[in-house]
This record gives structure tokens, C-alpha cells and sequence, in this order.
């Protein structure tokens, strides 16, 4: 049976994993009476995945169709987990383009294009949601077209086979069809596969594998993932990983089917498999026959542009309500982090204390989510972009960024991209209303930017940025947030203080919560910091007044997300992060530490 390895490749919610539903169920990977078959995101079954809609992790499936096997490559569409694209796409022998018939190429379009075209894949283009109300699916095909002309290696690159496709409705078509409400299916995409990518190569010779991706097995260990480069692997081999001298013996040898991994005696070049008894390969590794162990090119991702401290809680409420809350236990959970999220870096500054870098706001804020749910207690300060030193000269990370909005929110966008001396490149506006903005600017000018234009622009904003690279460090952005509401006592808040905390501004929490000296319990109206009593309450007489029994009316408290608190922080306040709760504070606690430390921010 031939096998073809092909990735799905896009931008953010242009419809990749829709896509590939559709092929899982139409190519009865599922029997018609399986869950399988009224489930959406099929693929994406973490947790995160499925409450935020997008995919973090790469995933890999196959299906069989007219006797040859294809192994699908599911592939995240955010620019912050572009490494796990770069990282899966060596696997690949062909890409599917998705490309939304009303947004067009967008940023991380470009990005994912060009990586493909430099591993020479053979593209196929397929332009999903014809049936938006202002799909222009003639003009986009124009677009990417261009695109092409300017990304391509050779002129064999320029000819691609073009699909139109409704992902929701599991039909593609090889023609822009008159009658969008027309009986179809997703058969003409896999004929296309089969048409348009090339059969995965056999190579005789020792065996060789990169390895691109690694899982945790309870009862099999560490399982190595790869595709499986020259020669055969039978059960029970011996293997060589490439940074090490130590053999090692294939205990058991995986292949993709459906949705599982299922148990073969042999494997040859060409197929992705996942092999376990190698316990000592990481992510780039080459595993090899022992008669020849020359490692393949590694594989290269993008550096990280933000940066962050984290350390073991440090607050009054420190290990009440986390499970893992010392220093040696986050380091072990970082180190194994580090093992699969091949754009992560982590430096140790000493007490259980690390920097952590990664590739922007979501990639940081997703590894904060997970270790939370998953009973770790921790505190964070405020993201920052990593500079670096080039010549001499001071350097930051650049991105460009693109910004879609109704043509009602112009006014918000200019105003807000103005303030952070963005320098817009192009303005378009569309025939459906929307308008298209796209800018330079520097990535800490970035930080905070999305919930804001969220908030600003009732949720319509489409905002995507890729990073395009460095250039000398720009002026100093002005401040960005008034001051805030700090708790001057520790206790239970109540509703007469809080009442009068609210004269002051928004506050962030509801009575009957803990607080302690020097934590965030609110946004101040003016631009300083000022302490309030949240926890004082209403002094009792035997006296009565006109104004005594008046009913005490609270606002709802302003509740943050985890991005949207990182986004609120200064460089004197941390995020204190336990399984149940999301704290701001100030660093130093007492109003004493801070008046004397107030010029070390």
C-alpha cells in the first residue's frame, strides 16, 4: 500500500480542523453509529483545545482511500505555536493550503507557506467557507497566487492544483461551483492527495529516523515519533541515538490508524511511526542502524521574543490551595515541558526561581493554564520582550500585524495603534463593511493590545501578527493602564468597604474573599496608587440615622482572564496563580517595602 504524508497548513480559524473531520468521517475511519461521527474538532482532544477552538499541538491521524494509506498532519494556525509546525512539517511530503475565502492570506499564511516551499512539499490550495455572505473566492485565489510568485524557490512551485471547499459541511469541489447549496463530498480533496502529492520515498540503506515528536505512555514510557527516513526497523532492532554511544532495543513499533496507533512487526522508509524502548531521545535526535549513525539536519525553529519570571508562590496564601507548590517541583515540571516544546527556553536564576521564554503572550499564557489545572501553584511577573545586541547597536523583535475591523472601530483602532507608535503600512477597506489595517510596530508594544481592541470593539476585532525580525529599539512607550486599588489589611473583604473601594474605581473582587496587604483589589480612577480598606466594615451604635439602614448596592466584580492579567501587570506587580485562584499584587507587600524600593522598577 503507498503511503502519503501530507500536513494541513493555515492561518488561526481558516478551517483546517474542520477539514479534517470531514475527511476522518467520510472515509469510514468511524462506524456510523460511533461518538466520532456528531463530534466537531475530532483531533483537537486537549482540554484547552476544545474551550478556546484553536489547536496547540500538532496531531497526527491516517485514513485509507483507494488503497493507499495518508497519514494527515494536523498543524496548529497561532504564530505563538508556529514551532510546532516547524518541528512536523520535516514529516510531510505534501501541504494543504487552507486559505478563508473572505479573509484571504493573512499573515501567518505567509509563514506556514514559506516553510513548506522550502522543504520543497507539493501544495495543494484549497479555499475554504465559499459560503461566507462576502466570500470573494475568485480574488483570493488571485492573492495567493501572488503569493506564491513571491515565496517560491522554482518555477515548478508556481503550478498548484487549486480546490473550493464549505468545511462545516464536509463537501470540496475541483471548480468554483455556480450553486453553493450543491450535493457533494470531501472525496475530490482526497483524489487530489492522491493526484498531486507523491508517494513517500523508499530509501534502501540503514535505517534512519528524525525524531519530531514524543509522548508519554503509562505503560510503555517515552514513545519516539517519526518518519522514518532510509532502510527498515523490525521489533526488537537496536538502535543508536545520535548524541549518545548507548544502544538501544525497539521494544514496540506503532503505526497511525484512524485515530489510534496499532502494533506492527516492521516498518519501512516513508511511513511516520512511534517506536518505544529509546529511552534517551529527544526532539531533533536522529535513531539509527549501529553500522552507520550520521544524524540527519536538525531541525531549526524560531527563537522566543517574550520573556517572563517565574518562581514558587511567595504570597501569605502561599500553599493553600495548590498541590505542587515548591521550587524543585516547578523545576521538574519546566524541564519536561522543555523535552516537547521545542520553542520554550528556560534559564535558572537560583531558590526554585526561572525565566521563561517563549513566542508570545498565548504560548506563555497556555503553559501557565495547563500546570494550573494540573494542581501547580505559582507566581509570574510581567511578559517582556528579549532584546538582544547586534553590532553593538541595542536590538528589539519587530512584527507585522494585521487588524480587521468594522468600518465603525476605525476610530478605536487608530487611536489605540497611535498611542503605541505602530506605523501603519496599509489601510484597505472590503466590500462587506470591514476594514483592513496593517502595521509595523515593535513587539512590546503588542502586550495587552488584543483584549483590549476585544473590549474596545464588542469581540468583531480579527487582530494576527507574525514576527518579521529585529531592528534597533524604538522610543519609550508611555503607560499604558491608570494606577490601582492595593489592600492596606489582611482579611474578608466585606460590602462596606468595598463600597467605598468602588468610589475609587473598578474593583476586582466580591465580598467574602481573602485578601492580604499589598494585593491588587481594584483599578484606581487616576493614574496613581492608592490603599484602600477593603476589609473594614460598618461600626455598629445604638444610635439610628435617617441614612443607617440603606441597602448596600455592589457593582459585580471585574473578573480577569489569565492573558488578561498578565496584560494588566507593571514591573512592580506579579500574577500569583493556584489552581483556584488568579491574584494581582504588588512585589513588595507592605507600603514600607515599597516606598523604600520605589526606583527599582
Amino acid at each position: 500500500m503507498e503511503v502519503r504524508n501530507i500536513a494541513v497548513i493555515a492561518h488561526v480559524d481558516h478551517g483546517k480542523t474542520t477539514l479534517v473531520d470531514a475527511m476522518l468521517k467520510q472515509s469510514h475511519v468511524f462506524r456510523e453509529n460511533e461518538e466520532e461521527m456528531t463530534q466537531t474538532q475530532i483531533l483537537d482532544r486537549n482540554e484547552l483545545e476544545r474551550e478556546r477552538g484553536i489547536t496547540i499541538l500538532a496531531k497526527i491521524c491516517s485514513i485509507n482511500y483507494k488503497n493507499s494509506k495518508i497519514n494527515i498532519i494536523d498543524t496548529p494556525g497561532h504564530a505563538d505555536f508556529s514551532g510546532e509546525v516547524e518541528r512536523t512539517l520535516g514529516m510531510a511530503d505534501g501541504a494543504l493550503l487552507i486559505v478563508d475565502a473572505q479573509e484571504g492570506p493573512m499573515p501567518q499564511t505567509r509563514f506556514v507557506l514559506k516553510k513548506a516551499l522550502d522543504l520543497g512539499l507539493k501544495i495543494i490550495v484549497v479555499v475554504n467557507k465559499i459560503d461566507k455572505k462576502f466570500a470573494d473566492p475568485v480574488k483570493v485565489v488571485s492573492e495567493v497566487e501572488s503569493l506564491f510568485l513571491e515565496l517560491a524557490k522554482d518555477e515548478s512551485q508556481l503550478i498548484f492544483k487549486v480546490l473550493y471547499a464549505i468545511g462545516r459541511r464536509g463537501v470540496a469541489f475541483d471548480y468554483l461551483p455556480d450553486n453553493l447549496d450543491k450535493e457533494g463530498s470531501i472525496l475530490p480533496l482526497l483524489s487530489a492527495i492522491l493526484e498531486t502529492v507523491p508517494s513517500s520515498t523508499t530509501l534502501n540503506g540503514p535505517f534512519k529516523m528524525m525524531v519530531t515528536s514524543l509522548e508519554e505512555d503509562a505503560h510503555l514510557g517515552k514513545v519516539v515519533i517519526g518518519k522514518v527516513s532510509r532502510g527498515e526497523l523490525k521489533k526488537g532492532d537496536k538502535v543508536v541515538v545520535s548524541n549518545t554511544s548507548d544502544e538501544f532495543r525497539v521494544e514496540k513499533l506503532m503505526i497511525y490508524q484512524g485515530l489510534e496507533k496499532v502494533e506492527v512487526e516492521k516498518v519501512s522508509s516513508g511511513e511516520i511511526v512511534a517506536i518505544s524502548g529509546v529511552a534517551k531521545a529527544k526532539i531533533g535526535d536522529t535513531i539509527s542502524d549501529s553500522s552507520e549513525t550520521s544524524p540527519l539536519p536538525p531541525v531549526t525553529v524560531g527563537e522566543p521574543t517574550l520573556h517572563m519570571y517565574l518562581g514558587p508562590n511567595t504570597s501569605p496564601f502561599s500553599g493553600r490551595e495548590g498541590k505542587f507548590v515548591t521550587g524543585r517541583q516547578l523545576e521538574e515540571r519546566l524541564e519536561s515541558e522543555l523535552a516537547n516544546n521545542l520553542s520554550m527556553r528556560l534559564k535558572k536564576l537560583g531558590n526554585g526561581k526561572f525565566i521563561v521564554s517563549g513566542r508570545g503572550e498565548l504560548h506563555l499564557s497556555i503553559l501557565l493554564e495547563t500546570m494550573r489545572r494540573e494542581g501547580y501553584e505559582m507566581e509570574v511577573g510581567k511578559p517582556e520582550v528579549i532584546k538582544k545586541e547586534v553590532d553593538g547597536i541595542d536590538v528589539e523583535p519587530v512584527e507585522e500585524v494585521s487588524v480587521i475591523v468594522p468600518n465603525e472601530f476605525v476610530g478605536v483602532i487608530n487611536e489605540e495603534f497611535g498611542k503605541r507608535y505602530a506605523n501603519l503600512i496599509h489601510m484597505e477597506p472590503s466590500s462587506n463593511g470591514d476594514v483592513e489595517f496593517i502595521y509595523k510596530m515593535p513587539t512590546r508594544a503588542l502586550i495587552g493590545i488584543r483584549s483590549k481592541l476585544l473590549t474596545a470593539t464588542k469581540g468583531t476585532v480579527i487582530l494576527s501578527s507574525i514576527f518579521l525580525g529585529y531592528e534597533p529599539i524604538g522610543r519609550q512607550l508611555p503607560k499604558m493602564r491608570r494606577g490601582v486599588l492595593i489592600a492596606s489589611q489582611s482579611g474578608i473583604a466585606l460590602a462596606y468597604g468595598l463600597e467605598n473601594a468602588q468610589g475609587r474605581g473598578t474593583v476586582f473582587i466580591n465580598p467574602g474573599e481573602m485578601v492580604y496587604e499589598g494585593m491588587i483589589v481594584g483599578l484606581n480612577a487616576k493614574n496613581e496608587d492608592i490603599m484602600v480598606n477593603v476589609c473594614k466594615g460598618k461600626k455598629l451604635t445604638n444610635m439610628r440615622s435617617k441614612s443607617s439602614d440603606g441597602v448596600i448596592q455592589l457593582i459585580p466584580a471585574a473578573k480577569f482572564s489569565l492573558e488578561q492579567s498578565l496584560d494588566f501587570l507593571e514591573q512592580d506587580e506579579l500574577l500569583e496563580i493556584t489552581p483556584l485562584n488568579l491574584r494581582l499584587r504588588k512585589k513588595n507587600l507592605s507600603l514600607l517595602e515599597r516606598k523604600r524600593n520605589k526606583n527599582s522598577f
